[in-house]
């Protein structure tokens, strides 16, 4: 091939690619090469007028235009629809880089639409109240003067249950993101407030309007929960509970309660408006009902995206467990009858997303691509047939996993590229 005509498509599509996986280019770039860019020179490039508005928060780029969608596929709750209430809006995890998602595009989830609590944080209190030598009630200002913890954890309803119909990763897999909290450790607060002996559960309740109150564990709640009041960087939004919000980690979206006000310990388990049919009494049974299994979603290629053309590309996802950090993640190009283990691309952090990626060579045939997850206690993440089979039922295509649906997610590439639901 004629070094003057090789393009970085053609490196790309021949094969150049190194023993590690990166795509080779040359240590220069010839004339030829360079006078074939598009970069704008600068001062012929159209120019962004600064505002007081951007220069005091800032926007992105007007050709970024990833947005949160609403759910689709799944008809909400009685009432959701007649009295304009937003059930889940998924964030666009398509077109997600690395393993954070911005605060703008998080998820959220059971809210009234155009009803967020606006809570004056200068007047908001959290109380903490019940098994406890000494009762609290705390301001922001109070909560900040604790040592503080700044850590990574994903948030997931139990609603993010993937199945036939879903088209794009978005409807799949769309209620669940990662994000860096900050805070005070529950722990802390508890200590201060003097646990009683007989506290054994809490019950977190937010202002929202059905008061979001869960029974939880007192373990779970000395071990790793956060009273949250700030979310990448900045103070918690108001869609993800400002000013505070509990972060259960590795719990499912429902026991992460926003807008907290009140955190009440009780010496047993208790049924509260927010149960939904959650009802783990016992300890043991709870933390492990509570709790999401290993999991990974490839994001590329999925569903209604398109692959141009033959050649190297980067398959690449996210991976999570509710158990702890995880180990290993591997990817299958044949539906699952072999598996190569993929690079991740940071150091995995317990209970958060970590972004993986698996240099593959596609040959223009069609495939099946999968991915699956190693827990750091060893869980592996399973397909829906392993699920059934554990549940002692028959699969077929349309087999509904129960609870929280930690199995994986097929998706097929056609021979033209294009790439669909693979479980349809």
């Amino acid at each position: 091939m004629d070094p003057k005509s090789t393009t970085r498509r053609e490196l790309l599509k021949g094969g150049a690619i190194a023993a590690a996986g990166a795509v080779v280019v040359g240590a220069s770039v010839n004339k030829a090469l360079a006078d074939t860019t598009t970069s704008y020179v600068i001062d012929e490039a159209p120019q962004i007028q600064d505002t007081l508005d951007t220069i005091g928060y800032g926007a992105r780029s007007h050709y970024v235009t990833s947005v949160r969608v609403q759910e689709s596929g799944r008809k909400p709750p009685p009432g959701f629809d007649d009295f304009g209430f937003t059930y889940h809006v998924e964030t666009p995890l398509q077109d997600s880089v690395g393993s954070m998602q911005a605060s703008s595009l998080h998820y959220f989830a059971t809210t009234k639409a155009a009803f967020v609590p606006d809570i004056d944080p200068e007047q908001h209190t959290l109380t903490i109240q019940g098994e406890v030598e000494r009762p609290l009630i705390l301001t922001l200002a109070d909560l900040k003067r604790f040592p503080s913890v700044s850590r990574f954890h994903f948030v997931e309803c139990a609603g993010n249950s993937h199945n036939a119909t879903h088209k794009t990763v978005q409807d799949s897999h769309g209620l669940t993101s990662n994000a860096e909290w900050t805070g005070v450790l529950l722990k802390t607060l508890l200590n201060e407030a003097g646990l009683k002996e007989s506290g054994k559960w809490f019950i977190a309740e937010g202002a929202e309007w059905n008061k979001g109150a869960d029974s939880i564990s007192i373990t779970k709640g000395m071990d790793d929960v956060m009273v949250a009041y700030a979310m990448n960087g900045e103070p918690i939004r108001p869609q993800n509970g400002f000013p505070l919000r509990l972060m259960t980690p590795g719990y499912e979206g429902i026991y992460n309660t926003k807008w907290l006000r009140r955190i009440n310990v009780v010496d047993q388990y208790q049924l509260n408006m927010d149960d939904f049919g959650h009802l783990y009494r016992d300890e043991t049974t709870a933390a492990l009902g509570m709790m999401w299994g290993p999991k990974s979603v490839i994001t590329f290629p999925s569903g209604e995206q398109k692959l141009p053309e033959k050649g190297w590309y980067e398959i690449t996802g996210l991976a999570w467990s509710g158990q702890g950090a995880v180990s290993k993640v591997e990817i299958s190009t044949d539906g699952g009858e072999t598996w190569n283990v993929a690079e991740l691309k940071t150091n995995p952090n317990p209970r958060a997303h970590v972004r993986f990626g698996y240099m593959w060579n596609w040959d223009g045939g069609e495939h099946m691509l999968m991915s699956r997850t190693t827990d750091e206690l060893g869980s592996i993440q399973p397909t829906r047939q392993q699920v059934a089979e554990y549940f002692k039922v028959e699969y077929t295509p349309k087999y509904s996993v129960p609870g929280r649906n930690n199995s994986i997610m097929p998706w097929k590439v056609s021979s033209d590229g294009s790439v669909t639901n693979g479980l349809a």
